[in-house]
Parts: C-alpha cells; structure tokens; sequence
C-alpha cells in the first residue's frame, strides 16, 4: 500500500521541512518550464508555484477543505518515471494531503480532473521517501471519484 505511505508521511511532514529559499523556487520554477515547453503543455501557474490544467471541473460543489475525497491518480517524475498509480480510488480528508493535492481539490468538484506539476514545496521537500527522493518535481493526473 504505497500510496498510504505517502499520504501518511506527507501529513507528518507538510509544513514541517525547511522553507527553501528564493532561488532554489526560481530553480524549480525554470525546470517546471523546460519541462512544459518541452511537452508542448500549456498550464496555469499559481501563487504558490503550483502548475495545473483543469481538465473537467466535475459536477456540484466545491470541494471543501474538511471534505474527505476518494480520488484516482497517477504520479510521475519529470523524466517520465512513474513512482504511483491508484487506478482503484483512494478516501482522505483533503486537509491530510500533500499541498499541491490540497490547493487542486479546492478547484474541483466532484468528477473533476486535473493535470498538476508540483515543486518541492507543494510535494515532499526535503523528505527522501521509499520511491520519492528528496526535492523532487511530481506530476499527477487524478480523477476525483466521490466527495464526502
């Protein structure tokens, strides 16, 4: 069950790393570019540093902060490796995740999709996990299935 390791580990961590400084975001930041300009994709850039593209918003409210979501996804590295892939929908409350998932849900409803590339700020940081080393650029595409 790796993504509840992940989910598990992200809700110890989030906001408990070291900030990172301006020029490592800008770094991140131009290797996020290369990276779209490169694919030829065209994404949405957050305050936060978050890139996104809604795909489908999905039908009823919002979702909520405190909602708990069941939601399917698939995480890759900027080099095309795929570390996760939940194709059966996993259930948290959206305030556990890791921050980039937090900021996507709160744009989405319920049958929502969203591509989003996060930096290390929004992912694990500095965190080195089984699949996940430190500092890492992620990728996911996920699909919100239900909102509690």
């Amino acid at each position: 069950m790796k993504y509840l390791l992940l989910v598990a580990t992200a809700f110890l961590f989030v906001g408990c790393g070291p900030s990172y400084s301006d020029v490592q975001k800008n770094n991140f930041d131009h290797e996020i570019q290369q990276y779209l300009n490169k694919h030829n994709i065209s994404c949405e850039k957050s305050p936060s540093g978050l890139y996104y593209k809604i795909i489908e918003e999905g039908e009823g409210k919002k979702i909520q902060f405190k909602d708990h979501v069941s939601f399917k996804y698939r995480g890759e590295f900027v080099d095309g490796t795929v570390f996760d892939e939940q194709e059966t929908p996993v259930e948290y409350k959206v305030e556990a995740l890791i921050g980039a998932w937090k900021e996507i849900m709160l744009e989405l409803k319920k049958g929502g999709k969203a591509y989003l590339i996060a930096p290390p700020q929004l992912g694990y940081g500095t965190h080195d996990l089984d699949d996940i080393p430190a500092n890492s650029i992620l990728i996911y595409e996920l699909e919100v299935v239900d909102v509690k």
